[in-house]
């Protein structure tokens, strides 16, 4: 039933931007609702307030990725840590890819992979009928009203050093001579492929 529900809204996006063709329109594209933010920079010389953030945000080490909503705090943070930090708006395939592949639970505070649904189902069942990996990974993707409790119960991703590397971190993606650190959008699956 989620994957009908994924196609419908897929669909759904694909008629609006053909009617806005025809007549003539512009079709503005839905804020992106989920963000993927990975960590970039290690721990030395950090200065303490970036240093506080990032823990707030749970990244406490290099190449640890966190999944967030997007709101006013959460941007306001992001702002705070732009250079130590790489995020943007994850695929439904990279949200599944990284659940399935590196997704571990936090089951009395221990971190346990996700190798059965069961683990998913003892703490996130009763109350917020999240019952396995794709419950999960349809919370998570669509910012269900659960977000916060099945972005919580994931462990941060410990994801490892990119094939092919980084261009340079000390610059912004979005600068001029390009970099990676701040907001890439899209552009952050083909980096979540290559670290996972």
């Amino acid at each position: 039933e989620y994957e009908k529900e994924y196609a419908g809204h897929q669909k759904k996006l694909i008629d609006l931007r053909r009617e806005a063709k025809l007549g003539g329109n512009f079709f503005v594209e839905p804020e992106a609702k989920l963000l993927f933010v990975v960590r970039i920079v290690g721990i030395i010389k950090l200065s303490p307030k970036p240093r506080k953030v990032l823990q707030l945000l749970r990244l406490k080490q290099l190449h640890n990725g966190v999944f967030l909503k997007v709101n006013k705090p959460i941007l306001q943070m992001l702002k705070l840590v732009q250079p130590y930090v790489t995020y943007g708006y994850p695929s439904l395939k990279t949200v599944r890819e990284l659940v399935y592949k590196r997704g571990h639970g936090k089951v009395t505070k221990q971190r346990i992979p996700l190798s059965d649904n069961a683990i998913i189902a003892d703490k996130l069942g009763e109350k917020h009928g999240i019952h396995g990996a794709e419950d999960l990974i349809h919370e998570i993707y669509t910012v269900g009203p659960n977000f916060k409790q099945a972005a919580n119960f994931l462990w941060p991703f410990k994801l490892s050093a990119p094939r092919g590397g980084f261009k340079c971190k000390r610059h912004g993606y979005c600068e001029m001579k390009g970099g990676d650190w701040g907001n890439r959008e899209e552009e952050i699956n083909e980096l979540i492929a290559r670290m996972n």
